[in-house]
């Protein structure tokens, strides 16, 4: 089934940055239309390149071909998985204690500006083997985080904020890019998926395609329906720290990544998702104009930092 099928919309990011006001304006409404509903969209003349992607995607696959005894080099003790490497199997979702079965890499935020929150993040490890790998993580990260600024304009826009609501709010974030590999499976899983359902915890995920098929999500009807990435587009969905600061406006969608069919388990499977995060002191408080008259909010108040800590510890990589 394809996004268009299965009713994820695709939207062409030109339109939004270069459009006049009534282009503009058609961008913002279907984006806030698929966010309130179904909380993907598949998006078009975003701001990573082609040559990006193709070169980040032969480095990912050269890093994870490493000999293990190599990456365990790059696995830090103590991050909680920040920066650097992360081997097979730490990771679950949520309400599961049965490990993903997967490895992945995150690159982190470079300050370059002098801004003091630099003293909040661990610094970005870099490989010695691959030179390469290092520098076109950090060139996608920065092609997608000025992806990112530009949607959240769009929905700053569609929740009747100022477009710029969220520039600060984004500036030196704690985003991350996490370039993942699902090894291929050698033996029947006990219980355990590529990636269990999950929401993502940030403001949204911009994600280029993957490699192989397996990403599903859960739509309105209960359903789990496959997404497959076309091939000019990335998909980017809400994430529960939007969802929580329009108190359920924009839906933070279910999703997971299954195991292939037996006669694919030799096929790896690689996934490069950027998590787009805020500063840690961004408040998560519902916005007021999204909380009807008469009712409370959904959710307690509290900063972006704060929310982070609590859902590392409930996917295990912190303590």
């Amino acid at each position: 089934m394809s996004l268009h099928e299965m009713g994820i919309p695709s939207v062409d990011l030109h339109d939004f940055i270069h459009g006049d006001h009534d282009t503009k304006q058609k961008f913002v409404s279907a984006l806030g239309h698929a966010y309130e509903n179904i909380g993907f969209v598949a998006v078009k003349n975003h701001l990573i390149s082609d040559t990006v992607v193709q070169s980040l995607y032969k480095e990912v696959q050269a890093f994870f071909e490493l000999p293990v005894e190599t990456k365990l080099k790059y696995e830090i003790p103590g991050l909680a998985g920040q920066r650097g490497y992360t081997s097979f199997g730490k990771e679950h979702a949520k309400d599961s204690n049965a490990g993903d079965l997967k490895e992945f890499w995150h690159f982190g935020q470079q300050v370059t500006d002098g801004d003091s929150i630099e003293k909040e993040y661990p610094q970005n490890v870099f490989t010695d083997e691959l030179p390469g790998f290092n520098e076109v993580g950090i060139q996608a990260y920065r092609d997608l985080e000025n992806t990112g600024r530009f949607m959240l304009r769009a929905i700053a826009l569609h929740l009747g904020l100022d477009e710029l609501y969220f520039d600060d709010k984004i500036h030196n974030g704690n985003s991350i890019l996490r370039p993942i590999h699902y090894p291929p499976i050698t033996a029947e899983p006990k219980s355990a998926v590529r990636a269990g359902q999950h929401e993502d915890i940030n403001l949204i995920t911009l994600l280029i395609g993957a490699s192989a098929e397996g990403l599903q999500v859960l739509n309105m009807q209960g359903e789990w329906v496959d997404v497959t990435a076309l091939p000019d587009h990335i998909v980017v969905n809400v994430g529960d720290m939007l969802q929580r600061l329009t108190n359920g406006k924009l839906k933070s969608t279910t999703h997971r990544v299954i195991n292939p069919p037996r006669e694919k388990w030799h096929t790896p499977r690689y996934s490069i998702p950027f998590f787009l995060h805020p500063r840690s002191e961004m408040r998560l408080d519902c916005l007021s104009a999204c909380v009807p008259a008469g009712t409370s909010p959904l959710w307690e108040p509290i900063s972006a930092g704060e929310y982070l800590e609590q859902r590392l510890a409930e996917i295990g990589l912190k303590k």
